[in-house]
């Protein structure tokens, strides 16, 4: 990414360029967090109107974010967030987890004033800080009816992050700490556009906010989360969507129904 690009991305976050420190990452994180969504509207779009296969370019990336209020789904959040750390001087790695299938997931772990963390802002989750990696018990993040569980790690130095929805075991990953290059994961991210790919069957939009509240739209769910409650919303239909995702999200109505006009039968995400 070119100092230019950093610049930009800095300025779309409205966070300063700062030394490398654990404040810093936090901020960093935080912003990232409530100001780039977890939306697979943009992966529908582009695939329609250009065919792509592949991430988005940054200058692509940073354009969704500035002019429609895109963001992206693991792979793109993820990756560029990785590369920006890089960019101002922090030493991390980009790394693959394991759900049903291998590396189908990819996080940073960032090495910060003598400790390593998870930084991940591609999951859908609340994750506004750096999570500690050096953990002696479980590391638990909560909002409305989700609980997230960070594992101390294996014999194999992995971390194991599991989702509860409702007190019940929902969805998970597990990272390995192998540093990988973006290269590693082209197989995946192809198939990822693929007709019968999860995000190709499904909607997924999620965004954090202060005061400990998020909201997401989920299929035909409005879920909006404040602290340990959440309240669950029923979408009456497709053609309803698309206000709702203007009203939330502030996506042009136009992007939203084009993206939406080609999803597939509606799948679980998280299953």
């Amino acid at each position: 990414m070119t100092p230019d690009l950093l610049d930009r991305y800095l300025r779309v976050l409205e966070v300063p360029a700062r030394e490398p420190s654990l404040e810093a990452l936090t901020h960093l994180v935080a912003r990232h967090a409530m100001r780039v969504p977890f939306e697979n509207i943009s992966k529908l779009y582009y695939r329609k109107r250009d065919n792509m296969r592949a991430l988005p370019d940054a200058e692509r990336f940073l354009s969704g974010i500035e002019h429609y209020n895109l963001g992206g789904t693991c792979y793109t959040n993820n990756y560029y967030l990785n590369r920006l750390l890089a960019g101002l001087g922090y030493e991390v790695k980009l790394c693959g987890a394991d759900m049903a299938n291998p590396d189908v997931h990819i996080v940073s772990m960032v090495a910060v004033d003598g400790r390593e963390y998870l930084v991940d802002v591609g999951y859908a989750a609340p994750f506004l800080a750096p999570l500690p990696r050096d953990l002696a018990r479980d590391h638990e993040v909560v909002l409305g009816r989700d609980r997230y569980v960070l594992e101390p790690q294996d014999a194999e130095a992995r971390s194991r992050m599991s989702l509860y929805r409702d007190g019940k075991p929902k969805h998970g990953y597990v990272v390995k700490p192998t540093s990988r290059s973006l290269e590693h994961f082209a197989d995946v991210i192809a198939h990822s556009y693929t007709d019968d790919a999860t995000f190709m069957n499904a909607l997924l939009l999620v965004r954090f906010l202060p005061g400990e509240r998020g909201v997401a739209i989920h299929n035909l769910t409005l879920i909006e989360s404040q602290g340990t409650e959440s309240r669950v919303t029923a979408i009456p239909d497709r053609a309803a969507l698309v206000p709702l995702v203007e009203r939330h999200f502030g996506i042009p109505r136009d992007i939203v129904a084009d993206a939406v006009a080609d999803l597939g039968p509606l799948q679980d995400a998280w299953n």
